[in-house]
Parts: C-alpha cells; sequence; structure tokens
C-alpha cells in the first residue's frame, strides 16, 4: 500500500506522528535552497547560527514542539569517507537540532553497507506504522517519494532503524566511525 508522498503529506506524518519519527539520511548532498545562504557562509568560514534562517528556525521549532510533548525525533546520518562539504555542514549545524531536542546519530557509509542497511533512499519512519520513501537525484534534488504502510515493508524498515542506531554513533567523527577489522 503506497501513495505519493507531497510535502503537505510528510507534514501531517511528522507534525501527528505519537511517538516516534526516525529519519535514515543517506544522500552525499541536498539541493536545498533554503539551506543554501548558511551553506555557503560556513563554508566560507563564516557561519551564523541556523536559527538566523527562516526555514530552519521554523523546523528547529517544530521539533521542540514535539520533543517537547515527550514524542522522540532521531536520525542516523551515513556519512561518505571524507564526508562532503554538505556532510560537513550538517555535521556542524547539527548541534542546533540537537539543542532543540533531536537525536542525531552518525555512520559511516562503509559501515553501512557491512552491516546490510539500505542505503539508496532516504525515508522517515514514524510510529513504526508508516513509512515515507524519499528520492534524489545524484545531485540531491528531490523527486519525491511515497507514503508506505505495507507491515512487511514496514516491519523491515524497522530493523534497519534499529541496525542503524546499533552501529552509529552520536559522534560525528567518521575515523571512529570506519568498519570495525575483522
Amino acid at each position: 500500500m503506497a501513495e505519493q508522498l507531497t510535502g503537505d503529506d510528510f507534514n501531517k506524518l511528522f507534525r501527528y506522528f505519537t511517538a516516534t519519527a526516525f529519519r535514515l539520511e543517506v544522500q552525499p548532498v541536498y539541493d536545498v535552497t533554503d539551506e543554501r545562504q548558511s551553506i555557503d557562509e560556513f563554508l566560507a568560514g563564516e557561519p551564523r547560527p541556523v536559527t538566523e534562517f527562516p526555514f530552519y528556525a521554523a523546523w528547529l521549532d517544530q521539533i521542540r514542539s514535539v520533543t517537547a510533548q515527550g514524542r522522540r525525533v532521531e536520525r542516523v546520518r551515513v556519512l561518505t569517507e571524507p564526508p562532503t562539504d554538505y556532510q560537513r555542514w550538517e555535521m556542524w549545524s547539527g548541534q542546533y537540532n540537537t539543542a532543540a531536542g533531536e537525536r542525531i546519530r552518525y555512520m559511516s557509509r562503509s559501515r553501512a553497507e557491512n552491516i546490510g542497511l539500505p542505503i539508496q533512499d532516504d525515508w522517515w519512519l514514524f510510529d513504526s506504522l508508516r513509512l515515507a520513501l524519499m528520492r534524489f537525484s545524484d545531485q540531491g534534488e528531490p523527486l519525491g517519494g511515497e507514503i508506505i504502510t505495507d507491515p512487511t515493508i514496514v516491519s523491515q524498515h524497522v530493523a534497519w532503524w534499529n541496525l542503524a542506531v546499533r552501529h552509529s554513533s552520536p559522534d560525528a567523527d567518521v575515523t571512529r566511525l570506519a568498519p570495525e577489522s575483522p
């Protein structure tokens, strides 16, 4: 059972989940217009707090609101080795997400591959009941997605969520996130 994922659909899922929202984030870059100025400033060595950017501030307000209600928002970011400029910005800007109540963990792409995580598409899992599968171009442009409620597919993603959390770290230092030697 799948339906096309629109921005409004996602916002409804995000606002109304009751206990947990988890994202597996696997793209090396995302082409998000509202982030460009912050990324450019970061790369120039002159970053301003992301709270000064309306798009990001609104996201953080939403995170604060749902986590204040006792709901959990968590993500695992899969980083290339070395991280892309975009991922370096994400590691820096993640401090604001964490301060708002989101839990962010990291793992290297090679570790994700070694443990069998699917690393083609990003996804959000809401209350272990609904999956928002998101697709992106190689340049990070959103290509849409779908909402999936099929229990078998959702159950597999719950297992991958647990696997991702178990093999990731709250520390973004990918040198320590590389696969362990046999």
